[in-house]
C-alpha cells in the first residue's frame, strides 16, 4: 500500500530537518520504478529512496544502500547529469497530497525533483529552472518540455488518516524511516515469492499443455494403430486362398477358420498389387499394430503420469503456496523436513531415443571434453557434425548391443542441430565407436581425432527434433 498525506507529512517532518542543506553526491536507480540520492548533509551520508511504484509508492530514508545494476537506465544517467552535486534548498509537501518537491540548486540554477506518490499514477519527475518536464521515470500525462502542474485535487481526505506505529524499541536516528523500510521490505518479499509462486504455476501449467498434446497425439496414433489388430490373421487367412485371387482383384471373400461359426470374412485388396503384395501389405500392418503397442503404449503411460505429477503439483501449489524452505509444493515431501543443499545443473543436454536409449550433447567445449573422455564408454557411440563445429553426442549403447538405425538417426538428428550445419538444415554427421576418438597432447578443450568413422548424411527432420527435444530430462 502506498504512504497516505498523513504518513507522508510524518516521514517529511522526520527527514526534512537533516536533508536540507544537503549536497547530492550519487544518484542510482536500483529498480525499475525507483531511484536513490546520496547526501551528504551534516556530516553523514544519507540515502534518500523515492519508490513510484503503483501499489508501493513511498519515500523514506534507507538504513543500508540498495543493490544497483551495472548499467544506469536513461532515467537514472539524466537524473546524475542535472543533481549531482545540486543542494538541497527545500523538502516540502505540495497542499497536503501525496506529492513531494525536493528543490535544489546546481551551478546557481534551480532544479526540482517532484516526487508523485499517487498510487496507480505514481511518478518522478525532473523539472528545469522554469518548471518544464525534462524527464520522468514511468511514462504519464507530460512530454517532454511541457510546463508541470499538479495533478488536480480530488478534494477528499484518505479513507484512512493513519499514522506510522513503532511497536518496538528502537535507538535509530530515523525511527519513522526505519520502520516504513521493514514493513516494505516484508511486502516486496510477499510480492515476490507471489510472482515466483504465479512464474511456477504458470511454467507447470505450459508443461502440462504440451503433455496434454502429447497425450493426444499418441493416443491418436495408437488408435490408428489399432485397426490392425486383426491384420495378422487376416494374412493368415489370405495365406489360404491366394491362388484364388485373379487380377485386379478389390476383395476377396474367405471363410474366417478362427471364427467357431466358419463365417464368411470379406479382406479388401489393392488391385494395383499381385497377391503376395497384397498379403505383405496385411503382416506389414500387423507388425505396425505391434510396432505400436511396444514403443507408443510405454510413451503414452509414462506422458499420462507426467500429467498427474503436474495437477498434482498445480494442486498443492493452489492449497499450500510455497514451502517456506524448500519452497515446493507440500505433497511432493515426505516424511521429516530436511535442509536441502543446491545442487548445480546437470551437465550436458540429455535426450531419449524412441526405443529408449540415453543420448548426451555436450553445450560447450568443456562439456564435450568432459563427456568424450569422462563419461562415454567405449562401446558407446559417438557423434559429430562434419566439418563444422558443434558439440560431442554420445548414444548410449549397451556393450555387445546391435546399433538401432532409429536411435542413430536420432543422434545424428542432434548433432546436426547443435552444430553450425544447423542454419542449413542439412549436413554430413560421422560417427564411430568412442575407443575411436582421440585427444592430440596439448591440444583445447573439445578438439578430437577421429579413426574409423563412417558419415551418414542427413536433412533435418523436424518432426524427430521436436519428439526428442519433448524427451529431455525434467530441470534443464
Amino acid at each position: 500500500m502506498a504512504l497516505t498525506t498523513a504518513e507522508i507529512r510524518e516521514v517529511l517532518a522526520e527527514i526534512a530537518p537533516s536533508l536540507v542543506g544537503g549536497r547530492v553526491q550519487k544518484v542510482y536507480q536500483p529498480h525499475a520504478e525507483a531511484v536513490s540520492l546520496e547526501i551528504r548533509s551534516q556530516g553523514k551520508t544519507l540515502t534518500l529512496y523515492c519508490s513510484a511504484d503503483p501499489e508501493t509508492a513511498r519515500l523514506l530514508l534507507l538504513s543500508k544502500k540498495p543493490l544497483n545494476p551495472l548499467t544506469p537506465p536513461p532515467f537514472c544517467q539524466l537524473l546524475r547529469a542535472h543533481l549531482e552535486g545540486a543542494r538541497i534548498e527545500q523538502f516540502e509537501q505540495v497542499a497536503d497530497d501525496r506529492i513531494v518537491r525536493l528543490a535544489m540548486k546546481r551551478d546557481a540554477k534551480p532544479v526540482t525533483l517532484v516526487a508523485e506518490l499517487t498510487g496507480r499514477t505514481a511518478n518522478l519527475l525532473l523539472l528545469d529552472e522554469t518548471g518544464a518536464v525534462r524527464g520522468q521515470l514511468r511514462k504519464g500525462r507530460f512530454k517532454t518540455g511541457d510546463t508541470y502542474v499538479p495533478p488536480a485535487s480530488k478534494g477528499t481526505a484518505d479513507p484512512e488518516m493513519r499514522s506510522i506505529e513503532i511497536d518496538r524499541p528502537t535507538t535509530d536516528a530515523f525511527p519513522i524511516s526505519t520502520e516504513l523500510e521493514r514493513r516494505y521490505q516484508e511486502r516486496d518479499e510477499a510480492r515476490a515469492k507471489a510472482r515466483k509462486l504465479d512464474a511456477i504455476k504458470a511454467g507447470l501449467r505450459k508443461t502440462l499443455k504440451r503433455t496434454a498434446k502429447r497425450i493426444e497425439a499418441l493416443e491418436a496414433d495408437l488408435t490408428k494403430a489399432d485397426r490392425y489388430r486383426d491384420y495378422n490373421r487376416y494374412g493368415e487367412l489370405l495365406k489360404s486362398h491366394l491362388g484364388e485371387i485373379g487380377k485386379g482383384a478389390t476383395a476377396i471373400t474367405v471363410p474366417d477358420y478362427f471364427d467357431p461359426a466358419l463365417a464368411d470374412l470379406v479382406l479388401p485388396l489393392d488391385p494395383a498389387k499381385s497377391p503376395q503384395g497384397n498379403l505383405d501389405d496385411y503382416f506389414r500392418k500387423y507388425r505396425k499394430y505391434q510396432n505400436a503397442q511396444k514403443a507408443i503404449r510405454p510413451r503414452l503411460q509414462a506422458a499420462q503420469a507426467e500429467a498427474a505429477t503436474l495437477r498434482e503439483r498445480l494442486a498443492a501449489l493452489d492449497r499450500e503456496g510455497l514451502l517456506r524452505d524448500l519452497d515446493i509444493p507440500a505433497p511432493l515431501r515426505r516424511g521429516r523436513p530436511t535442509p536441502k543443499k543446491k545442487s548445480p545443473g546437470k551437465p550436458f543436454l540429455r535426450f531419449t531415443t524412441e526405443a529408449g536409449d540415453a543420448i548426451l550433447v555436450g553445450r560447450n567445449s568443456r562439456e564435450n571434453e568432459g563427456l568424450t573422455f569422462g563419461l562415454a564408454r567405449s562401446h558407446d557411440l559417438w557423434l559429430h557434425a562434419s566439418g563444422a563445429p558443434g558439440s560431442h553426442v554420445v548414444l548410449r549403447l549397451e556393450k555387445g548391443a546391435e546399433l538401432r538405425k532409429e536411435s542413430l538417426l536420432d543422434a545424428a538428428t542432434l548433432a546436426l542441430h547443435y552444430s553450425d550445419l544447423r542454419k542449413s538444415g542439412q549436413g554430413e554427421v560421422l560417427y564411430t565407436y568412442r575407443k575411436h576418438v582421440r585427444k592430440p597432447r596439448g591440444a583445447k578443450p573439445g578438439l578430437v581425432t577421429v579413426t574409423q568413422d563412417k558419415r551418414l548424411f542427413i536433412k533435418l527432420d523436424r518432426k524427430r527434433l521436436q519428439r526428442l527435444k519433448e524427451s529431455r530430462a525434467e530441470g534443464e
